[in-house]
This record gives structure tokens, C-alpha cells and sequence, in this order.
């Protein structure tokens, strides 16, 4: 089932992005021109325009990002004596760092150098990386083999490091870590991944029994600034995607019973309300 929920997710997003969204209008309103029809055609054309004219110009994406990276307080308290910190893929693309046989990371570095941090921090906490791969037709590469280079490269190889390089999504992330460290009851895990999608994978570790510190990185709203107009499509749309592929995410682990609420936050992880 994990493989069927695998492969569906992957292809329903590619269909419903809203860079997908914005061609299709644009070809159905090309279409209906050629069609001869001219109503729907300026129905379709203005209805992009529009679009365009918001997503360039407003921070959407934001807006929706926001409350998920609000879920859980940025620097917050850390445990004195963690039995290890967790680390969760997204920030090296293991194809392209295959292709050109060195680490390439992208989006989400701040997962792997909050990782160097926490390590250097706790030198007695077991350290994981867990991350294999998300796509469907590169399976071959995975993720954890180019971070334990990039580690060793930065001097982190004398560190007992474990690597769970088999998950595809978030959910395999926690059981497969989960089956590698077999964690006790009572032991303090301190999870670190973007600020966005930090209530679903929190979600995810509750699930499977698993109880963790978030340490919430990687932020993409600028909280104080939600409300202004300036043109920047490329950036407002990436970060769109980015925000609607994560309620969409949220959505699709609650319905499928991956996670046992919808939104967990510093007031109800795992469902323990704290004395805040």
C-alpha cells in the first residue's frame, strides 16, 4: 500500500501544481481561439492574466505557509541530554550529485547545517539521516549516500552517524527509522526539518509511537512583512507550490491515517497538551 500511496501522490501533484494550473489555462485559452470560440477563449485568458497578476505580485504562498511554520516555535527549549537528533531529507539532490560526482544541495540546506550544529552540540547523541528518494523514476540514487560524503568531507566521519537511505516520503522516514533505532519509551529525540513541514512529519513520529523535539528550520515567510505588493512571480510561485503541495500533503497523511490529527503544534503533539 505504501507503494501505491507512493506513486499516487507523485501523480496527482503533477496534475494539480499550480504551475500546471497556469499552462492549462493558457492552452485552453489558445485552444478555444483556434476553436473559434471567442467568449471562452477571453474566459480563459483573462482568468490566467488574473492569476498571473496575483501570484507575481502577492505573497500567497506565504499566507498559506505561514500558519504551518507558526506550528512549532522557532529556538526553542532543547532537551539537556538527547539519545539522538534526527535529520530528515530534502536538502541534496541525488541524481544531480551523481551526474556530476560531488554533493549538490538545494532547497533545505539549513536542515543539514542545524544537523552540524546540534551534532557539535550533543556529542554523545546518536545522529540519523534518514532519506533515500522521492522520485519516482530515479530510485536508483539515493540521498543518504551523497550526505554521508558531503559528512565525511566536512569532518563529521568519525561520528557514529546512521543512514536510513530506503524512505520515499515522510511517513516511510519514521518507520523505517523507527525499525533501525528501535527507540525506548522515556528517551528524549530531538527532529529537525523545514519550518513548513515540520507538523506533518511531527504528525508522522506520533503515529508510529515516536515522540520528538521539533527543531523547526529552513523558514520561507517573512512573518512581519505578510502584507505587501512587490513583483516577484518566480519566488512567489515556488513558494505557492511549496505551500499548497504541503496542505495537500497534510490532507492526503490524515485522510490516509498516516497521521492522527491534522495539524499538531507545540500545544498538542502527540496529543499532550503542555503547561503553557
Amino acid at each position: 500500500m505504501e507503494s501505491v500511496f507512493f506513486f499516487a501522490s507523485k501523480i496527482v501533484w503533477a496534475l494539480i501544481t499550480p504551475g500546471s494550473l497556469l499552462v492549462t489555462l493558457g492552452m485552453a485559452a489558445w485552444l478555444s481561439l483556434i476553436a473559434g470560440w471567442q467568449k471562452m477563449s477571453r474566459f480563459f485568458l483573462s482568468l490566467t492574466a488574473l492569476l498571473l497578476l496575483l501570484v507575481g505580485t502577492l505573497p500567497l504562498g506565504e499566507w498559506l505557509i505561514y500558519p504551518l511554520e507558526n506550528r512549532f516555535a522557532a529556538n526553542a527549549a532543547l532537551p539537556m541530554s538527547p539519545a539522538g537528533v534526527i535529520v530528515l531529507g530534502g536538502a541534496v539532490n541525488p541524481a544531480l550529485s551523481d551526474t556530476w560526482g560531488q554533493t549538490e544541495i538545494g532547497d533545505a540546506a539549513e536542515r543539514l547545517t542545524a544537523f552540524m550544529y546540534l551534532a557539535n552540540l550533543y556529542p554523545d547523541a546518536q545522529l540519523v539521516f534518514t532519506g533515500g528518494s522521492g522520485s519516482i523514476t530515479e530510485q536508483a540514487y539515493k540521498e543518504a549516500d551523497y550526505t554521508r560524503f558531503l559528512f565525511e568531507q566536512l569532518d563529521m566521519g568519525e561520528r557514529a552517524i546512521i543512514y536510513e537511505s530506503e524512505s520515499r516520503n515522510t511517513a516511510e522516514n519514521a518507520l523505517h527509522s523507527k525499525t533501525l533505532l528501535n527507540p525506548q519509551a522515556g528517551e528524549e529525540w530531538i527532529l529537525i526539518t523545514s519550518a513548513f513541514h515540520m507538523p506533518r512529519a511531527v504528525g508522522v513520529f506520533c503515529k508510529v509511537g515516536w515522540p520528538v523535539t521539533p527543531y523547526p528550520v529552513d523558514h520561507y515567510s517573512e512573518k512581519d512583512e505578510l502584507l505587501r505588493v512587490n513583483y516577484r512571480f518566480s519566488g512567489n510561485l515556488r513558494t505557492l507550490e511549496t505551500a499548497i503541495r504541503e496542505w495537500v500533503g497534510l490532507l492526503a497523511y490524515r485522510i490516509t491515517g498516516r497521521t492522527d490529527r491534522l495539524l499538531p503544534g507545540d500545544q498538542n503533539a502527540c496529543g499532550i497538551e503542555s503547561d503553557a
